[in-house]
C-alpha cells in the first residue's frame, strides 16, 4: 500500500545534488514518479500533460551550475500565481485569458535560483473558500486547507520539497498544521505579490511550505527582499500565549495539545509568559473580513459583472458581500488595524514578549472536502501583517497533525525562522519515535 505521508527535505535534496551523490536526471525523475503515484489519490497539481519531459528539459540549463541556491529543485506554485508558459485558472471556470500577464516576480526570484516549476498547485477559488479536489496526504476523507490546498499536500506528500502559496487570512498557515508540515507567512511586503491575482492587496502575502525550518529558512533567504543572513539566535526567546477570546476560539483537542507543547518548552528552559489580550477579538476578526471583502469585490468587479454565472456559490457571496461594503466602512477598518497594530507592538513591548505562540488552527483538518477549515487563529497576525510561521504537531488521540503557531514583530522574519529552529529541536526531542514521518531518499 503506498504510503502518502512522505517527509523530502529541501537542505538534505540539495546537499546531496551538490555533492554529486544524486543525478539531476534521476532526482527530477523520482520526484516525477512520486508525483504520478500519488496524484490519482492526492490532487495536489493542476493536471498537465508532459511534466516529466517539461520537467527534465528545465533541469538542461541548471545541471552544470550546481552552486545556485535552488538547483534543479522543483517547486510547486499556487495557481494565482503567473508562470510563463502555463494557464493561471485560479481554479475557476472563468477564461483563462483574463489573467494573463507577466510571470510573478517570486517565479523570477525562483527560476534565477536554479528551481525548475513542478507545476501548478490546486487553489481554492481565486483563494477564497471554494475548494478543489485536493486531500489531504493524512487521510483521504479530511480537508488539507487552503486556499493554498495543494502546496501543502504537495509538501506532506514528498511531491516536491518546497511549494509557495499565499495568505490572505490564514490560507499558509492553516493548510501547513492540517497536512503536518512547515508554513512560513513572512512579513506583509517581504515578498513581492506582482503577477499574482489578488485577493486582498493590503493583506495578500505570498508564504511558502516546506519539510522543516531548515528548508523554510533556505526558501526565505530566496524569496524574501533585503533579507539579512546569518542572524545567530543567541538566546532563547521570550514566548507569550494571548490569552483571551482568541485563543478560546481553539478547539479542545487543539488546546490540550498546545498545553502540551507548552510543557516541553517549558521544561527545555524558555521562558513562557500568559498575557491577557484582544478582549474584542470579535470586533478584531470583524474589521479584518470588511477589509478583506472590500478589497476582494474592487479586484472581481468587472469578471464578476461578466462572469457572475461561472463562480462558485461560496465566491460570489464573498464578492457580494464586498460589494455592499462602504468605502468609509472600509476606510474605518484600514484605521481600526492601525490601532490595534500599535496596540500590539506595545503590549510585546510591555511584557518583553519575543514570539506569541498558539494553536496554529483551531484543531485538526475537519471531515469532508467541502470546506478548508476555520481561519480564526491567524486573524490578528495576518490583519498586523506580522510574520508567522507554524511547526507540525500531533495530538496524542489523533492520526491527524495539528500545528504550533509562532508570530514575530513586523518585519522580524530571520529572527522568528532562527528562533523556531531551536522550538522546533525541542519539540522534536520530544515527540514519540512512532509519530516520526518516513523519509523519502533525495533521488
Amino acid at each position: 500500500m503506498l504510503d502518502l505521508v512522505r517527509r523530502r527535505s529541501l537542505v538534505e535534496d540539495l546537499a546531496a545534488l551538490r555533492d554529486g551523490s544524486v543525478d539531476v536526471r534521476g532526482y527530477v525523475n523520482a520526484v516525477c514518479d512520486r508525483i504520478q503515484q500519488c496524484e490519482p489519490q492526492i490532487h495536489a497539481f493542476v493536471p498537465e500533460n508532459g511534466r516529466r519531459h517539461r520537467l527534465l528539459e528545465s533541469i538542461e540549463s541548471v545541471d552544470a551550475v550546481r552552486d545556485m541556491p535552488l538547483s534543479g529543485v522543483p517547486v510547486g506554485i499556487k495557481d494565482i500565481i503567473r508562470v510563463d508558459g502555463m494557464q493561471t485558472k485560479a481554479g475557476s471556470m472563468l477564461p483563462s485569458g483574463l489573467f494573463a500577464g507577466a510571470q510573478a516576480s517570486v517565479v523570477d526570484r525562483l527560476l534565477a535560483a536554479g528551481a525548475v516549476v513542478a507545476g501548478k498547485t490546486v487553489t481554492a477559488e481565486f483563494a477564497v473558500a471554494a475548494p478543489g479536489p485536493t486531500a489531504n496526504p493524512h487521510d483521504l476523507r479530511h480537508t488539507p486547507g487552503g486556499s493554498s490546498s495543494g502546496s501543502a499536500a504537495a509538501v506532506a506528500a514528498g511531491m516536491v520539497p518546497l511549494a509557495l502559496g499565499t495568505q490572505t487570512i490564514g490560507s499558509v498557515i492553516r493548510p501547513a498544521a492540517y497536512c503536518g508540515v512547515v508554513g512560513f507567512r513572512p512579513s506583509w511586503g517581504r515578498i513581492a505579490t506582482d503577477g499574482i491575482i489578488a485577493n486582498a492587496p493590503s493583506l495578500d502575502a505570498v508564504g511558502l511550505f516546506a519539510a522543516d525550518v531548515s528548508s523554510a529558512t533556505l526558501a526565505a533567504a530566496v524569496l524574501c527582499d533585503n533579507w539579512q543572513p546569518g542572524y545567530d539566535a543567541d538566546r532563547a526567546p521570550v514566548l507569550g500565549i494571548p490569552v483571551g477570546p482568541f485563543l478560546d476560539r481553539a478547539s479542545p483537542t487543539a488546546l490540550d495539545t498546545f498545553e502540551k507543547q507548552v510543557k516541553v518548552l517549558c521544561a527545555a528552559d524558555f521562558e513562557v509568559r500568559s498575557v491577557p489580550m484582544m478582549d474584542d477579538f470579535d470586533e478584531l476578526a470583524n474589521q479584518l473580513l470588511v477589509i478583506n471583502r472590500y478589497e476582494l469585490a474592487q479586484v472581481h468587479t468587472g469578471w464578476y459583472r461578466d462572469f457572475r454565472r461561472r463562480y462558485r456559490e461560496q465566491t460570489a457571496r464573498a464578492v457580494e458581500q464586498g460589494l455592499m461594503i462602504t468605502r468609509r466602512d472600509y476606510t474605518s477598518a484600514l484605521q481600526w488595524r492601525g490601532h490595534f497594530i500599535d496596540r500590539l507592538i506595545n503590549i510585546m513591548a510591555d511584557n518583553d514578549i519575543d514570539l506569541w505562540i498558539s494553536p496554529a488552527a483551531t484543531g485538526p483538518a475537519p471531515d469532508g472536502l467541502h470546506s478548508t477549515g476555520d481561519p480564526a487563529m491567524c486573524v490578528p497576525y495576518s490583519l498586523a501583517g506580522m510574520p508567522a510561521i507554524t511547526l507540525p504537531a500531533r495530538a496524542d488521540w489523533t492520526e491527524l497533525p495539528l500545528g504550533l503557531q509562532c508570530a514575530a514583530s513586523l518585519g522580524g522574519d530571520e529572527k522568528l525562522l532562527a528562533w523556531s529552529a531551536i522550538i522546533e529541536s525541542a519539540l522534536e526531542r520530544a515527540r514519540p519515535t512512532s509519530q516520526v514521518s518516513s523519509t523519502d531518499a533525495p533521488g
